[in-house]
């Protein structure tokens, strides 16, 4: 199925009303909630990037972006990235993720951010292990309250992922090398299980002292019945 995706820039009125139709499918969220027509009007006009994954005329995948500008550095803020669930598992969301990153690199930025949930482990192994992306940053309810049934009611706490798109490191991931993490990295073991809010909580509270005291999840290792996110120092 892969080899028959094509990855393009979506640029039309009608292209973004196929975008808003795979947000429900993807996400769930309800009509309020959806990000509206306009706003993928405004990111491609003022050097945002939405791209479409195609499987002929139909849309299973797209990706927002919108540049940002912090401490004078010019950035990418990825804000969506979804595939529709039937078209899930076959590479195309990391073929996103790289239309995005040449169009980036072409550019000259060199930092792409987004945030994601740090209890959808899934999502951590793709976004740590395959594109090399690190965290130092830690959000509580950074959203409040959404109708998706991916948040299930829960505190939508995010963990902001930088992407270093030119680093030695993320060339080498990409690649295929993996990464090695020192051998005296901090663990920190997150259940498969779905998390009580009280468990999410206490993964808030631990996180947050590693960030403030400089350290930042490098890596990620499956164990048994759930992850362990690897962190170490990061001075840069």
């Amino acid at each position: 199925m892969e080899s028959n995706i094509v990855i393009r820039p979506c640029t039309t009125l009608d292209e973004f009303t196929q975008c808003i139709e795979l947000q429900k499918a993807v996400w769930g969220d309800s009509d309020r909630e959806l990000v509206p027509q306009h706003i993928f009007v405004v990111a491609v006009k003022t050097g945002g990037q939405v791209f479409g994954a195609y499987d002929g005329d139909r849309l299973v995948g797209y990706l927002l972006a919108m540049v940002g500008v912090k401490e004078k550095r010019v950035f990418i803020h990825s804000h969506m990235t979804g595939v529709h669930p039937e078209y899930q598992n076959y590479g195309i969301g990391k073929r996103l993720k790289l239309a995005q990153r040449d169009d980036a690199i072409a550019r000259g930025i060199d930092l792409i951010e987004w945030t994601f949930d740090p209890l959808k482990l899934r999502n951590a192994y793709f976004n740590i292990v395959r594109l090399g992306a690190i965290i130092r940053t830690y959000l509580p309810n950074v959203y409040g309250q959404t109708s998706s049934h991916l948040d299930r009611g829960m505190p939508t706490d995010r963990f902001v992922a930088e992407w270093w798109i030119t680093s030695p490191r993320v060339q080498n991931i990409l690649a295929g090398q993996p990464y090695a993490p020192s051998a005296n990295c901090q663990r920190v073991y997150v259940p498969a299980q779905e998390q009580t809010i009280d468990g999410q909580s206490e993964l808030r509270q631990r996180f947050q002292t590693l960030f403030a005291q400089g350290s930042a999840v490098t890596w990620l290792e499956v164990q048994s019945g759930g992850i362990e996110y690897l962190l170490e120092p990061w001075a840069n």
